[in-house]
């Protein structure tokens, strides 16, 4: 069974290098539909996995001098997600406070996750469309970032398909731009996430689920930064459309099972 947390870590992680999504997006409701833990354990894993997914990947492509990040608009909007990372903790205990622990907690995530992931959808599908802007002004930047960073720690999936969507409308980024920066924003959100779990207290959780996640998020960041090198913007398009899809509908089993039962 413990195979599980691995194989999820690591398929979930390679798309999420391709695409830029940090592959929590596809851990968190994929561990929660297959109930192996609390959603605060979850919440927690999938964390640490991101974590270290992003941070191969960022770190691999500025020691290669291959990074699309751009500075000038990522370092705000990853300053920015720091700090919403923290807020994004502190809204989650609020909510598992209120609910009591409950699995309810989970059904509120899914219920956000799919909204967010189905309208990111019909983003993708009608963009060429959609006129885009060019936004520079840093204050700007760190709000933008500030609401990625709460979305993304307070749902447990580091970052997620609405970064790609908002660096493509903000700031006109073609797919692959907005992948690398999006990792990057990810990166500083769930730093700021974990170290406020630490301070906050860590949820119960088995070392071997995290040894195995984390070597799992890292080989998938090794596989997925070398694919994303092979794959033009369209191929790109089209794993990220095929992986909402399935995030809808695996939002939707969740949902239900966790009001209804």
């Amino acid at each position: 069974m413990d195979i599980l947390f691995f194989v999820v870590a690591f398929l979930s992680s390679i798309v999420g290098a391709i695409c830029g999504i940090g592959g929590g997006v596809v851990i968190k409701p994929v561990l929660d539909m297959l109930q192996m833990g609390s959603p605060a354990t979850i919440n927690f894993l999938s964390g640490c996995t991101v974590l270290s997914m992003s941070l191969y990947s960022v770190g691999k492509a500025l020691r290669a001098g291959d990074s699309k990040v751009e500075m000038s608009t990522g370092t705000p909007l990853a300053l920015g997600a720091a700090l919403g990372g923290v807020v994004g903790k502190e809204m989650f205990s609020a909510v598992k406070a209120f609910f009591d622990g409950s699995p309810m907690v989970g059904g509120v995530q899914a219920i956000a996750l799919g909204i967010i992931t189905l309208g990111t959808l019909l983003y993708t599908l009608n963009k060429s469309h959609i006129k885009t802007r060019t936004t520079s002004n840093k204050l700007v930047c760190l709000v933008i970032g500030l609401l990625l960073g709460i979305m993304s720690s307070f749902l447990g999936i580091g970052g997620g398909p609405i970064n790609l969507v908002v660096l493509g409308y903000f700031f006109s980024m073609d797919t692959k731009t907005a992948a690398a920066n999006s990792l990057y924003i990810i990166l500083f959100s769930q730093m700021a996430s974990l170290i406020a779990t630490l301070i906050s207290g860590v949820p119960e959780f088995r070392i071997l689920a995290l040894i195995l996640m984390v070597a799992g998020g890292i080989g998938g960041g090794i596989v997925g930064r070398k694919l994303n090198k092979k794959m033009d913007n369209r191929a790109v398009d089209k794993l990220f459309i095929g992986l909402m899809v399935l995030i809808v509908g695996i939002c939707v089993y969740n949902a239900v099972r966790a009001f209804i039962g």
